[in-house]
């Protein structure tokens, strides 16, 4: 493996502490793409998908976002083959807490289970699948609607308290959600799909600004509409000669400094373009336009 330098692109971007003591740059590696389709199953070219994970690094990411759902359980591996042993201040976080049945169930929508003892089950799992002792970051993959928060949430502290965790995190939560996860244990990140589109996390956000919790956003790429010719976008893409996807990471960047985006792809030629988006700055004119476009 290369050695990071701090030419690299992700290393232009700011830093963020989560949980006040994993430092990583703002611009992280989201794994979701690294399967087969319907993120079930293994990659169509599994020797790309190891090339991405080694090529993040050294361009600088060092913040990787994974999930024991996707494949399920084959990007665990897929770090774990293409990284370990990891390199010095590569943050893994990943996730637990959702039932899989088949390649059809992201349609379906995948079943939350959010009881202590299966928890525990997905937290040990991953530990042996990743080659770690302790997961730096651990999020709730969903808040199991039969399962008290307390419980769940509870489960993982006490894993915490063991040493299998580092930090715990929440995805997919509203802010009345966020706070009672907060009564129970403290809480390092929140994990919401938001993007220029998908606003409605907005508040979260900003409270997350607010007491010091990252905001990583899942889905951050996401435009629809938005990239018509001759839109907006269009027009700021061509002004900072980038491309929209780009300027679509560069805005969250922008957003808010808790903001931690980790755009996804399974070819080495768009992570670089990805990572690259570090270094696209926008004017807080630009930020202000493409804030009013949702």
């Amino acid at each position: 493996m290369n050695t990071v330098n701090v030419d690299q692109p992700v290393r232009r971007t700011s830093t963020f502490a989560i949980g006040g003591d994993l430092t990583v740059h703002r611009l992280g590696l989201g794994t979701m793409q690294l399967t087969g389709p319907g993120t079930w199953g293994p990659p169509r070219d599994r020797a790309e998908a190891i090339r991405v994970l080694r090529q993040a690094v050294e361009l600088g990411v060092d913040f990787i976002d994974t999930a024991d759902s996707y494949g399920p359980y084959v990007v665990e591996d897929l770090i774990r083959e293409a990284l370990h042993p990891y390199p010095d201040g590569l943050v893994i976080a990943t996730k637990g807490g959702l039932a899989r049945r088949g390649p059809a169930a992201r349609d379906e929508g995948w079943p939350a289970i959010g009881r202590p003892d299966y928890l525990r089950h997905c937290v040990v799992t991953s530990l042996q699948r990743l080659g770690v002792d302790t997961i730096d970051l651990y999020h709730l993959h969903r808040v199991d609607p039969q399962v008290p928060i307390e419980d769940s949430l509870g489960e993982l502290a006490t894993l915490r308290q063991e040493g299998k965790i580092r930090h715990i995190g929440v995805s997919e939560v509203s802010l009345d959600v966020l706070r009672q996860a907060q009564a129970v244990t403290p809480i390092a990140t929140v994990q919401n799909r938001y993007n220029l589109v998908v606003r409605h996390h907005d508040p979260v956000v900003e409270y997350c600004e607010r007491e010091g919790i990252g905001f990583i956003p899942w889905f951050p790429l996401e435009s629809g509409d938005l990239t018509t010719s001759g839109g907006t976008i269009a027009r700021l893409a061509e002004k900072h000669q980038c491309t929209r996807a780009q300027l679509a990471i560069s805005w969250l960047l922008a957003r808010s400094p808790v903001m931690l985006p980790i755009p996804g792809t399974a070819s080495t030629g768009h992570l670089t373009e990805n990572l690259t988006a570090g270094s696209v700055v926008l004017t807080d004119e630009d930020v202000e336009l493409l804030t009013r476009l949702s």
